[in-house]
């Protein structure tokens, strides 16, 4: 279930084509803020996202 959750937020960084906070893309993807958070740590451990500035998060390109 988590693999869905982690495309959801990638296919959201891809779209915006921004940088996002994590309040940010639990609002647009529907999920909860803690989920994100802990989603969003797992895919910038495995290099999937960056983090430019401190609580903000991009797709790496």
């Amino acid at each position: 279930m988590d693999e869905n959750k982690k495309e959801l937020i990638l296919d959201t960084l891809r779209k915006t084509n921004k940088e996002l906070k994590s309040q940010e893309i639990a609002e647009l993807t529907g999920l909860d803020k803690k989920e994100v958070t802990k989603l969003l740590s797992k895919l910038k451990k495995d290099g999937e996202i960056i983090s430019p500035k401190r609580c903000f998060y991009k797709i790496k390109q």
